[in-house]
């Protein structure tokens, strides 16, 4: 018998609220069967929301992740997910390194304006006032 979930269970283990859960219903990525007004969520629902997690976490958007998910309804074997996942890994690494770059610069830069500016003041900065 596959384990059921109410959207306060997923919510609770996910740390989402069950909000982020609906949002993530009405962008197709879960479909939960219900009886009355009440959803009922299952094991493929489970471990869509555990893939979802994930790619948020890595900073991919909800299309991307949303592509992925789509890529396992066609191919069971997994093989055309896993190698779009290592693409947008890899595509992921190469922005993140480049962000990595970007901030030493402007770090590199704001020490040197800093050090521009303590010297202009001639050393005299206390609590952002001239004395």
């Amino acid at each position: 018998m596959e384990p059921l979930y109410s959207i306060t269970d997923l919510a609770r283990e996910f740390k989402v609220t069950t909000r982020t859960i609906r949002y993530y219903e009405d962008k197709n990525l879960l479909s939960p069967k219900r009886e009355g007004q009440r959803r009922i969520y299952g094991s493929r629902d489970h471990v869509r929301l555990r893939l979802i997690m994930r790619g948020k976490r890595l900073g991919f958007s909800i299309e991307e992740i949303q592509g992925l998910i789509n890529l396992y309804d066609v191919d069971a074997t997994e093989s055309s997910q896993l190698y779009k996942f290592l693409e947008m890994i890899r595509q992921r690494q190469q922005a993140l390194r480049q962000q990595q770059i970007d901030i030493s610069e402007t770090l590199s830069e704001l020490d040197k304006r800093e050090g521009e500016c303590v010297a202009l003041l001639g050393n005299t900065i206390d609590t952002g006032r001239r004395k």
